[in-house]
C-alpha cells in the first residue's frame, strides 16, 4: 500500500430484509489504523453491518466510503477489504503455506513465496507451512485464517467473531496475539464480538449496536464508566442501578439524587432534567463498605480467588453487589453497614 491509510466512512447506513431493519441509518468513521470492536448480543444487526462493509450485503439506504473510493455499489472482489469468519474456511486438503497463499497466484510463485514466508513469521507460525490444518491446535488454526485474510494486503481488515470457537484459555492467549499484529501492521481491523471483555482487551474504541443502531460509540474506558444509558452499563459489565429523582438544588456535572434509602451523588448524564427519573448505575468495585452511604445489610460472601463477592440487601429488600479484597473478611452474613462510593465512580442515567 502507498500513501496514508484511508478512513472508512459509513454514511446513515440501512439495511431491511422486509418490514425488519437490521441496520438502521448508522454513521461511523473509522480512523486510520485504529482496532475498532462492533459490540451487542446476537440479533442487534452487528455481523450485517460487517457484510455491509465487506459488500455480501446491499444496503437499502446509506453510503460506504473508503478513503475517497465509494464502495457502496462494489462487489466484494471489487473492494481493498477482506473479512475473517469464525469458522475460518480452511481448505483441509491444503498445506498451511498454501492455504495462505490462496488467491496470491496473479503476483508469481517468487513473490507468493515470499509473502507467504513474510506472514507466517508475523503470526509466530515459521516452519508450520508444510503442515496441514488438521494437525494444528485450535488457535494456530485461528493464526493461519488471519494471514490469509491479510495475504492479498487489505486496507481494511473485518473479523466476525475471530475468536468464538477458542475455549476461554486460549482465547484470552489469542486476543494479544491479535492486537499485537494490528499494531505492527497499522491496517484497520473491525471486529464483531459478543465479549464484552474481548472487546475492551482489544479495542481502540467500542461500537455498542442495540436494535441495529449504534448506540454510543468511544474508548473502552468511557463505556465501562460513563454509559449512555442502562443498556451500555449492563453489558459492558456487571453493574448496581439504583433508582431515584434527579434533584434539582444543584447544576454541573455532579448532582444528588434522591433514593428511597437517601441522597447519593454521581455524575449525570447530559440532558436530564430536574426531577427526572433515574437510575444511579455504580460498578460493584466502586462500592466502599463502611461508615457513609445507604444502610446495607450483608447476605453472601463468595470467594473468588483475587477478589470477594458480596450480596447486600437493602431495607426494601432490593439487593446490591459489591467486590473487595481477597482479605478482606471482616463483614460476614448477617453484618449491617453502609455502602456508599466517591460522586465520580457513580453514573447518573435515564430510568
Amino acid at each position: 500500500m502507498s500513501g496514508p491509510p484511508p478512513r472508512l466512512i459509513l454514511d446513515g447506513l440501512t439495511k431491511s430484509f422486509g418490514t425488519h431493519r437490521a441496520v438502521d441509518a448508522v454513521t461511523l468513521e473509522l480512523q486510520p489504523g485504529e482496532f475498532f470492536c462492533l459490540l451487542g448480543p446476537s440479533g442487534c444487526g452487528k455481523s450485517t453491518l460487517l457484510r455491509l462493509i465487506a459488500g455480501f450485503e446491499r444496503p437499502t439506504f446509506g453510503a460506504i466510503r473508503l478513503g475517497d473510493q465509494d464502495l457502496t455499489g462494489l462487489p466484494p472482489h471489487r473492494r481493498p477489504v477482506n473479512m475473517m469468519f469464525q469458522s475460518y474456511a480452511l481448505f483441509p486438503h491444503m498445506s498451511v503455506a498454501k492455504n495462505i497463499g490462496y488467491g496470491l497466484e496473479g503476483i508469481g510463485r517468487a513473490a507468493t513465496a515470499e509473502r507467504v514466508a513474510d506472514l507466517l513469521r508475523l503470526v509466530r507460525l515459521d516452519g508450520f507451512g508444510a503442515r496441514r490444518p488438521d494437525t494444528l491446535s485450535g488457535g494456530q488454526r485461528q493464526r493461519v485464517a488471519l494471514a490469509r485474510a491479510l495475504a492479498r494486503q487489505p486496507k481494511l481488515l473485518l473479523l466476525d467473531e475471530p475468536l468464538g470457537a477458542l475455549d476461554r484459555g486460549l482465547r484470552e492467549e489469542t486476543q494479544g496475539e491479535l492486537r499485537a499484529v494490528q499494531r505492527r501492521l497499522g491496517t484497520a481491523f473491525v471486529v464483531v464480538t459478543h465479549d464484552p471483555e474481548e472487546a475492551m482487551m482489544l479495542a481502540d474504541r467500542i461500537g455498542v449496536m442495540e436494535a441495529g443502531r449504534l448506540v454510543q460509540i468511544g474508548p473502552p474506558t468511557e463505556l465501562y464508566r460513563r454509559p449512555a444509558n442502562r443498556y451500555v452499563a449492563g453489558l459492558l459489565g456487571d453493574v448496581n442501578l439504583i433508582p431515584g429523582q434527579l434533584g434539582s438544588d444543584e447544576a454541573g456535572e455532579v448532582r444528588t439524587v434522591a433514593t428511597a434509602h437517601g441522597s447519593v451523588r454521581g455524575i449525570v448524564a447530559p440532558l436530564l432534567a430536574a426531577g427526572a427519573a433515574v437510575v444511579v448505575a455504580v460498578r460493584p468495585e466502586d462500592l466502599v463498605l463502611g461508615d457513609a452511604g445507604l444502610p446495607v445489610t450483608v447476605t453472601e460472601t463468595t470467594f473468588l480467588g483475587d477478589h470477594l463477592r458480596r450480596t447486600l440487601r437493602l431495607p426494601d429488600g432490593s439487593t446490591l453487589r459489591a467486590s473487595g479484597r481477597p482479605t478482606d473478611t471482616d463483614l460476614q452474613p448477617g453484618s449491617e453497614t453502609r455502602a456508599g462510593f466517591a460522586p465520580e465512580a457513580a453514573a447518573i442515567l435515564p430510568a
